[in-house]
């Protein structure tokens, strides 16, 4: 029976103990969210070379994680990609397999650790913190990583320190319940459960380093740990997928699916040949200080992850089509609305990000067009035969403005200050795009008034809509041009059409008013045709708004 004095003992060491293993996280976060920043165009560059070459997939899954220092986010990353389309389940695979092998940096990182390193690392937290003082965006990113990088040296300092382990009543209690689940499958439990709770297999296996550098977890139980951990690793991609479609949650099953194949392969061997294995792994690092029983985890760690994607990377068709038979595809018609090119989970990348809000709103000027040309085919022709067409395409422009609006708004925070102003022209591009709908929708409305009180435009009058019609049309293509493909080359030719459409605006009232004087106009579509000039009229304003956007970063040319 402990005594009260005991019992404090050991709750101090436990506090110590977790303690470490916080600051350990939040400096892995720190480093991460920083290199994440600093590498996002490089990271944009890479995922713009995905192919179907399973090397490179491996290779950019395991430098992105080695980046980022996890595979839970790089597996999460993948998922945003393949939801919003960026990339195929067969691109994604080798991806996933990468990442295993990218997020064993961390776990030699830690095994390497001495007491001049560690100073040294100390030291560089405390830079870090200083240099978030300064107010240019790149130092402060510098002083991120610098800052990170010392924390999880700190937290592995706190967590391999005398009152954390240096206790011989914590010795003796961990040193008791590892022989009470002295059990491969029970070790494999733990490592899933714990690294489930911590989110974070670099972080888990990090613990089960020091524990082992500390000498109270002996180095055969702690191998299944580390079996069970990479397991636990896939508990955020699974959650990440829920809601996803169809190929999301198989790259979230594809990536468990991996480290189950792995640790039963690797379960089997060490179980029957456990003797063998550690005596290789002892013999790899013969001595006995705290670094070469960290290397002999950390180098076990590396051999699962590399050996496992060696076996099944020949296998990647086979675990796609195991994938598709246990997910089955959903209809489209029970999705909804939802975005064709973005996902949520893209937000932790913003250089992706962007990248992809620039495809859905070049699909939205697409729609957008498309309806101009529905509504006036419609009215021409005195047939209301695309009105559900019409009226679809304006259900998903809505939804598009405002989803992207609030994916925006969520991504304008923390990124650079370059990014911030492409953020800013989005908004009123959006907004732009929006109206240029709404007006297409009035033209629909127009000609189907129209039909039901059976009038029509003189021929002279349509005649004149046709033509500052033709001129609009014009300004679709320049605009589509400048903003799809970054075209400032007819620019100018886009600011002569506007004005060219103002004048025709003055001009066609005008001239129907005189008409209406002279008696030559029928009084009941004079609200009409006058409503489709103006309409035409601001939609050549959005149009330039735009089209110059690419020049103006901050805002719209017109308001």
């Amino acid at each position: 029976m402990l005594s009260p004095e005991e019992i404090m003992q050991l709750l101090q060491s436990l506090i110590w103990l977790l303690a470490g293993v916080g600051v350990f996280i939040v400096g892995m976060n720190f480093m991460g969210d920083a290199l994440e920043k600093s590498a996002g165009n490089g990271m944009k560059r890479l995922l713009e070379k995905i192919s179907n070459n399973r090397f490179s997939g491996v290779g950019i899954g395991a430098g992105v994680t080695a980046i980022i220092q996890s595979s839970s986010a790089t597996s999460v990353m993948v998922i945003g990609l393949v939801n919003a389309g960026v990339m195929t389940l067969m691109q994604a695979t080798p991806i996933i397999m990468g990442a295993n092998i990218g997020t064993t940096i961390t776990g030699v990182l830690v095994a390497l650790k001495n007491d001049y390193f560690n100073m040294a690392m100390y030291l560089l937290a405390f830079a870090g913190v200083m240099m978030g003082f300064f107010k240019k965006e790149k130092i402060k990113i510098a002083g991120s990583l610098c800052c990170g990088l010392g924390l999880i040296f700190v937290g592995l300092e706190v967590m391999s320190s005398e009152q954390a382990f240096g206790n011989p009543l914590v010795e003796s209690m961990f040193t008791e319940v590892f022989k009470a689940i002295n059990f491969p499958l029970l070790l494999i439990l733990v490592g899933i459960v714990f690294t489930a709770l911590i989110q974070s297999s670099s972080a888990a296996t990090g613990v089960v380093i020091t524990m082992v550098g500390a000498g109270v977890l002996p180095l055969d139980l702690a191998l299944f740990i580390v079996l069970g951990a990479n397991i636990g690793t896939c508990v955020t991609a699974l959650l990440a997928s829920v809601g996803a479609n169809a190929n999301s949650k198989r790259v979230a099953l594809i990536h468990f699916t991996f480290n189950v194949i792995g640790t039963i392969l690797f379960t089997a061997i060490i179980w029957i040949f456990r003797d063998p294995v550690v005596n290789f792994l002892v013999s790899v690092f013969p001595a006995n200080d705290p670094m070469s029983l960290q290397m002999r985890v950390s180098t076990f760690h590396v051999i699962f992850n590399v050996t496992t994607t060696l076996l099944l990377l020949p296998f990647v068709k086979l675990l796609v089509k195991y994938s598709c038979l246990v997910i089955k595809d959903r209809k489209e018609s029970e999705e909804g609305l939802s975005l064709k090119y973005v996902d949520e989970r893209l937000l932790s990348m913003p250089p992706i990000a962007l990248m992809q809000v620039k495809k859905e709103m070049d699909y939205m000027l697409g729609l957008v067009e498309e309806n101009i040309v529905l509504a006036f085919t419609s009215m021409d022709t005195g047939a209301s035969e695309h009105s559900e067409r019409i009226r679809r395409n304006e259900d998903i422009i809505d939804f598009t403005n405002s989803a992207l609006t609030k994916f925006l708004i969520k991504l304008s925070v923390g990124v650079e200050q370059s990014d911030e102003r492409i953020i800013g022209s989005y908004f009123h591009v959006l907004n732009d795009l929006e109206r240029i709908g709404d007006h297409a929708e009035n033209f629909h409305e127009i000609g189907v008034e129209m039909i039901d009180k059976k009038i029509a435009f003189s021929d002279k009058a349509r005649g004149e809509i046709s033509a500052m019609r033709k001129s609009v049309m014009e300004m679709f293509d320049i605009s589509k041009d400048a903003f799809e493909n970054l075209n400032k080359d007819r620019l100018p030719a886009l600011t002569t059409l506007e004005e060219s459409v103002d004048g025709k605006k003055k001009e066609l009232i005008a001239s129907h008013f005189a008409r209406l004087a002279e008696g030559n106009c029928n009084v009941d579509v004079s609200p009409y045709y006058s409503s489709v000039v103006l309409g035409l009229e601001r939609v050549a304003d959005h149009l330039v708004n735009v089209g110059y956007s690419i020049m103006n970063p901050t805002g719209s040319q017109k308001e």
